[in-house]
C-alpha cells in the first residue's frame, strides 16, 4: 500500500488543496462545485472524466442541475492515496475557470 497518505503528507496534501474535506465515514475526500446552469455544471464533469479515464482513477459523483458533488478514494489502497490529490488539484483547476 506504497500509494496511500499517511500522516504528515495526508496533512500538508489537503492543505494545499481549496475546499476538500475528510468524509466521516471513510478514508476518502469531498468537495461540492456550484455552477451558474446544467450545462456548466456538464461541462465541467466532461472535462474531469477525461482526464479521469486517462489515469484510469475515476471519481465518484453526483450532479443535480448546476450542482456537482465529488468524491475521491482509492479503492485498490482502500484510501486517500497521490493519485486522488493530483485529480483533485486538476478539479480545482478546472473550475477556477467555469465557476461562476
Amino acid at each position: 500500500m506504497k500509494d496511500l497518505l499517511h500522516d504528515k503528507r495526508r496533512v500538508a496534501a489537503l492543505a494545499d488543496l481549496s475546499g476538500w474535506s475528510l468524509q466521516n465515514d471513510r478514508d476518502a475526500i469531498e468537495k461540492t462545485f456550484v455552477f451558474e446552469d446544467f450545462n456548466a455544471a456538464f461541462g465541467f464533469m466532461s472535462r474531469i472524466a477525461l482526464r479521469a479515464e486517462a489515469m484510469n482513477h475515476h471519481p465518484e459523483w453526483h450532479n443535480v442541475y448546476n450542482k456537482v458533488h465529488i468524491v475521491l478514494t482509492s479503492h485498490d489502497v482502500n484510501g486517500l492515496s497521490e493519485r486522488d490529490i493530483t485529480l483533485a488539484g486538476f478539479i480545482d483547476r478546472i473550475a477556477a475557470g467555469v465557476m461562476q
